[in-house]
């Protein structure tokens, strides 16, 4: 079952609008889960996840469409984070080789640029999350998030295309540390807003008590500064915390209007689309799915784990897009300010496996990363892969 529902503010005990309700398969699962078996306020630089009210005739239609343009790539290993170069082309990781490759998206030719030293993978962990400086033109700078022996972190290296491949990253500069690193629910998502700060989603490593803990870094989504600072402005003084009582955060991405959506993994009920809101407690492990209590911000949307268990979410076309991976489908959340407007609608379910990441390729495409080889899928010929996709 999906049930979409209208945020509740942050802190009070507004009852939620009545439920959209339409009907599919219902059980669930934790984690990332197994692989199904059939597989064929008006925003501001210190608060761009604010609200704003939508403006008249901006709302999308109940239905959308997805069309598969190509293949962009084919036989990438693990992958994971994806992040566009200003040229076109794609930067890619794969989170158990713990290294970057470069996709040419015309012709689908794979560089690699090297390793990033101190990886450790295990379980969900390795090197998970790509992001290019907000000053790339002038710094050549990527960021990356991925587990070590001992946490989660954060470093930026400058790819140099002049060196020969598999020796354009230089040494990792580590500019946060101490994440909270488990088997699984490592979170791994980083992303730079539009205000030019570096959001990350974490997990809570199966450890529940952190999500609630707010000097814990574990079950959040962090604002920083390039470098690594707690961002000015934070909701909580001198703490890197923007929003807190998350599960397993793996999905950042901005609206039009500068509202931060986000997608966590439920546990054995329901997973979730979020609006982040900077401060709000979106309530694990007191709460999943909406729960309609006071203090909690619940879900615009959720999904019992086994139609969904999302990882990446973009922007495009008046939509939020969500790669679900046990759920081996596409989800389009047509929104209508900090509210989804219509029931979720679903595509490409079971054509191409588990789905891990999605990108916004500008316009009406996106770049979209299949996940078959990350241990849990079921590889093919092929696999994994990335497709351009166009949508409405």
């Amino acid at each position: 079952m999906i049930v979409q529902r209208s945020a509740v503010r942050p802190a009070c005990a507004v009852a939620a609008c009545a439920a959209l309700l339409f009907t599919v398969a219902g059980c669930s699962s934790g984690g990332d889960g197994p692989p199904s078996k059939d597989k064929t306020s008006a925003p501001s630089a210190s608060d761009p996840g604010g609200s704003t009210t939508p403006k008249s005739g901006d709302v999308p239609p109940a239905k959308g469409s997805v069309t598969v343009v190509r293949t962009v790539s084919e036989g990438l290993r693990s992958p994971w984070g994806l992040a566009p170069l200003p040229e076109g082309d794609l930067l890619v990781s794969s989170r158990d080789e713990g290294t970057i490759t470069r996709v040419d998206t015309k012709t689908g030719k794979k560089t690699e640029l090297g390793a990033v030293p101190g990886v450790a993978p295990a379980g969900e962990g390795g090197l998970l999350g790509l992001a290019l400086s907000p000053s790339y033109a002038s710094d050549h700078m990527v960021y990356a998030y991925f587990t070590t022996e001992s946490d989660n972190r954060i470093a930026r290296m400058l790819y140099d295309e002049k060196k020969p491949a598999g020796e354009q990253l230089g040494a990792p500069d580590t500019v946060f540390k101490g994440i909270p690193k488990g088997t699984n629910h490592n979170g791994g998502r980083i992303a730079f807003g539009p205000d030019d700060l570096l959001y990350v989603g974490t997990g809570e490593t199966y450890r529940t008590e952190l999500a609630q803990d707010k000097k814990s870094t574990g079950g959040k989504v962090l604002r920083l500064t390039p470098d690594g600072a707690p961002a000015p402005g934070n909701p909580f003084a001198d703490s890197p915390v923007y929003s807190y009582g998350h599960r397993n955060v793996q999905g950042l991405a901005w609206d039009e209007d500068k509202r931060l959506w986000a997608s966590e993994f439920g546990q054995d009920t329901w997973d979730e689309l979020n609006n982040i809101v900077a401060g709000d407690d979106y309530g694990w492990p007191d709460a999943e799915g909406e729960s309609g209590k006071a203090g909690y911000h619940d879900p615009i949307a959720q999904w019992h784990t086994q139609d969904a268990s999302p990882s990446g979410v973009a922007f495009a076309e008046g939509s939020i897009w969500m790669a679900g991976l046990r759920g081996e489908r596409l989800w389009r959340v047509p929104l209508d300010g900090t509210k989804a407007a219509h029931d979720p609608q679903a595509f490409l379910k079971g054509k191409y496996g588990r789905l891990r990441t999605v990108v916004s390729a500008g316009g009406d495409k996106l770049w979209l990363v299949t996940s078959e080889t990350d241990t849990r899928g079921t590889p093919g010929k092929g696999d994994d892969r990335i497709l351009e996709l166009k949508v409405s």
